[in-house]
């Protein structure tokens, strides 16, 4: 980083980054919404030498942009709360539902977002008790039906297509979580155990987003009716901002520019 002029680092959210920072002298800057020392501390006492570990590197961060569905990172010596982030759309809801030949109505089209890795058994063969719904997925191993269009990574992303979803079918993460919201889509969650973050999630999903939370063995053992409800109302009427990509950039703009 020295011999190729690095002036500034900005991360999610390693710790490694933080230690980088402090020997080769330059500033860091983090933004989320955990730090993986609250991972690990959830995990029990065999993982409290790594979270204290990890809470280390963080203490060289000079600022945190903390994202909303958080905790308290109490680590961090200089903590910015902003709105949240997220990537936006590339194409009108028009263009995209040409790009991709779907007409049904949003109340019948369902992205099921599952992350890079994908979830392990999705059980498709429950969709085809919906043959006039539609639904998206970017599932490379997704069994060709008649009712599932798989939409490829290369050409798009999962913002893209939200515009044409009455419903989101996730797991708990903030990526989704946030540009769903940003959009006001409704978000249906499945819970996830052994991941500590999962609670923060849900909490801030129904405390502000339309949602549904789905226990796991209804999405394992039991036909899809859950997407027959409608969706739930946040608890609370206030309104999450949703400018910190412009928050961040500005921020790190103005430090690269002093």
């Amino acid at each position: 980083m020295q011999a190729e002029g690095v002036n500034l680092i900005f991360a999610d959210i390693p710790a490694m980054a933080g230690l980088m920072a402090q020997q080769a002298g330059i500033p860091c800057v983090m933004a989320s919404n955990f730090g993986w020392d609250f991972i690990y501390r959830a995990w029990g006492a065999d993982f409290q030498e790594l979270a204290a570990q990890y809470a280390q590197g963080y203490r060289y961060c000079q600022r945190l942009f903390r994202l909303p569905f958080c905790e308290e990172m109490s680590g961090f010596p200089n903590i910015v709360d902003v709105g949240l982030t997220g990537q936006n759309p590339r194409f009108s809801v028009d263009i995209i539902r040409q790009k991709l030949e779907i007409s049904t109505p949003p109340e019948r089209t369902v992205l099921l977002a599952f992350g890079g890795l994908g979830l392990q058994g999705i059980p498709y063969g429950d969709l085809a008790r919906f043959p006039d719904w539609c639904f998206l997925s970017f599932d490379p191993q997704a069994p060709t039906l008649p009712n599932l269009h798989l939409c490829h990574a290369t050409a798009y992303r999962p913002v893209d297509v939200m515009l044409l979803c009455g419903r989101v079918v996730t797991k708990p993460g903030y990526s989704t979580y946030s540009e769903a919201y940003r959009l006001g889509v409704p978000v249906y969650s499945l819970e996830r155990q052994g991941f500590a973050e999962a609670d923060l999630l849900l909490n801030g999903l129904q405390m502000y987003c339309y949602h549904r939370g789905i226990a796991v063995g209804d999405f394992y053992a039991h036909p899809w009716e859950f997407l027959r409800l409608e969706p739930l109302p946040p608890r609370s009427v206030a309104r999450l901002p949703t400018d910190g990509n412009l928050t961040i950039a500005t921020a790190l703009h103005d430090a690269l520019s002093a």
